[in-house]
């Protein structure tokens, strides 16, 4: 059985011996709802590469104390993988962060697509990223994740096309792509980046926008998949290429 994972600030000096102390409310729900007790053994991370196994020494009201017997750094995986997914309506769009973040993706942005059903303003663009940073963080403890992906704020097709700029792959998922993905070379190192579109479709001045910027639109098959599972199909075809998958 797999050991519970509990999210740090950091870990920086912390060595076998060391004691480290989580509070707030990732102690609160480890002590109150999943009953932690002295003596069972977990998992902590500061979701930047290094994790601590140790035993509960201590319990509190809003805190725990924990004995470090073992401290793992894993270096990043390579490619990266970054998703740019449309918003999606209702709860699809934790939907797709969860399995995203499940299958390894580094960073997954939200994208203000100009046909996406569900619109990210004020308040509720706060509240919305939010959600979507919580999903990611709580889809990498479940994944037993060393590395915890980025969500960065909302972005404009503006800064997607930016993004592409940078990338060593970029691919536009679209049901009349004009190159299978299969039939792409995958890099073993650098990032890729996947544009996912939203439920209404890449409208065409995006699609002449990313192909301004160089980036080819690809068709995962015959089957048009929904916005939220779209991107956890694309990745997974690319890793299962790349050495991270070997």
């Amino acid at each position: 059985m797999s050991l519970p994972v509990h999210l740090v600030p950091s870990l920086a000096g912390v060595r076998a011996g060391s004691v480290v102390e989580v509070t707030g409310d990732e102690a609160h729900h480890a002590v109150a709802v999943r009953r932690l007790r002295v003596g069972e053994s977990v998992v902590l991370t500061d979701g930047s590469g290094t994790s601590v196994t140790g035993e509960v020494v201590s319990t509190g009201k809003r805190l725990f104390a924990v004995s470090a017997t073992s401290v793992d750094s894993a270096p990043r995986a390579t490619p990266s993988v970054t998703v740019v997914q449309a918003i999606p309506k209702g709860e699809r769009g934790e939907l797709a962060v969860e399995v995203l973040t499940e299958i390894g993706v580094d960073e997954i942005v939200p994208w203000a697509a100009s046909r996406c059903v569900s619109v990210w303003r004020g308040e509720r663009a706060a509240k919305s990223h939010a959600k979507w940073e919580s999903t990611a963080r709580e889809a990498a403890k479940q994944a037993r994740r060393s590395w915890f992906p980025v969500v960065p704020p909302l972005a404009s097709t503006a800064d997607v096309v930016a993004l592409l700029a940078s990338a060593d792959l970029a691919v536009v998922l679209h049901e009349e792509g004009e190159v299978a993905l299969a039939a792409l070379p995958v890099p073993d190192s650098g990032r890729i980046v996947v544009v996912v579109g939203p439920e209404g479709g890449i409208s065409p001045e995006e699609l002449a926008a990313f192909a301004a910027a160089g980036v080819r639109s690809v068709r995962l098959g015959a089957e048009v998949l929904r916005t939220s599972t779209a991107g956890l199909a694309a990745v997974s075809a690319l890793l299962a290429r790349t050495s991270r998958w070997a």
